[in-house]
């Protein structure tokens, strides 16, 4: 018996990424996936790999920031699977690494549009599925930033401070309903969002130091995808407004202690650097 076995989920922004790692983690524990982005040729890609493995998986091209194309979202899935019991609000997009005044409004309005419309939106038509069954498990994704401002990203981590609020407050709004609204913070997760980074013009010594976080603590995002199938699981029924951060003490301390072991052994590099982008500002 599998944790998941027969169950669906939807996974937004799983294409690639630690989205896809979620959706591969899911269909590995007997659920039935369905995968959404905006790009249509790297669904399918991800929809046909998981097929070719064996699993259940269908994909829809949505576009997060769009009310309509998530409820078509949701109504594809039941139509397609016959239930809906998993919502993973995944999809999640970062403004340029500069200062506030340097962005142009319409990068900061993409992000707002994603990292928390998105979530709204997907929140809403999860919720008023689950709320009519009495059941469902609501997931969202946190990042840098929630719990304090972080300069040169504040697009990224304030819409990040929204989601934990938003999370938490809908969780508390609907306790005993039936329902389980959680929150995870993968922490540093090696995919092309962390690896490769926009920087306006001026500011790119200052993201140096994100190699040596990535060696500290990256991890590839099979590890975070795996505790979010525990929190799709039973393990976590009746827990709702459960929040999960996967970089804990001990994790960071065990960073530590293995690069501390690297440089003594003088092993080779195994984790990327970052790809520095330049952009200009606004």
């Amino acid at each position: 018996m599998k944790l998941l076995d027969g169950q669906t989920a939807v996974i937004t922004g799983s294409s690639r990424g630690l989205g896809f790692a979620i959706a591969k983690a899911f269909a590995e524990q007997g659920a039935n996936v369905v995968l959404a982005a905006r790009t249509a040729e790297t669904l399918q890609s991800a929809v046909t790999e998981l097929r070719n493995n064996g699993y259940k998986a269908e994909g829809f091209a949505c576009d997060t920031a769009n009310l309509e194309d998530l409820e078509r979202l949701a109504s594809q899935a039941v139509a397609t699977f016959g239930r809906l019991d998993i919502w993973v609000n995944n999809a999640g997009i970062s403004a340029p690494y500069g200062s506030t005044m340097s962005i142009a409004p319409e990068r900061i309005k993409k992000v707002v549009d994603t990292n928390i419309m998105g979530v709204y939106y997907g929140s809403h038509v999860a919720m008023r599925q689950f709320l009519a069954q009495g059941s469902g498990k609501l997931i969202n994704l946190l990042g840098r930033g929630e719990s304090g401002p972080v300069p040169f990203q504040n697009a990224y981590a304030s819409s990040k401070a929204w989601v934990k609020n938003f999370t938490s407050a809908l969780a508390r709004e609907y306790a005993g309903a039936g329902v389980e609204v959680m929150a995870i913070n993968p922490g540093l997760v090696i995919t092309e969002m962390l690896t490769q980074v926009d920087v306006i013009e001026g500011y790119e010594k200052k993201v140096l130091p994100l190699n040596a976080v990535i060696r500290l603590w990256g991890n590839p995002p099979e590890e975070p995808a795996r505790k979010v199938v525990w929190m799709a699981s039973s393990a976590t029924d009746r827990r709702n407004g459960l929040t999960v951060n996967f970089l804990s003490v001990g994790r960071m301390m065990a960073g530590i202690g293995k690069e501390l072991w690297r440089l003594l052994t003088r092993a080779p590099l195994t984790k990327p650097t970052i790809q520095v982008r330049v952009t200009g500002s606004s």
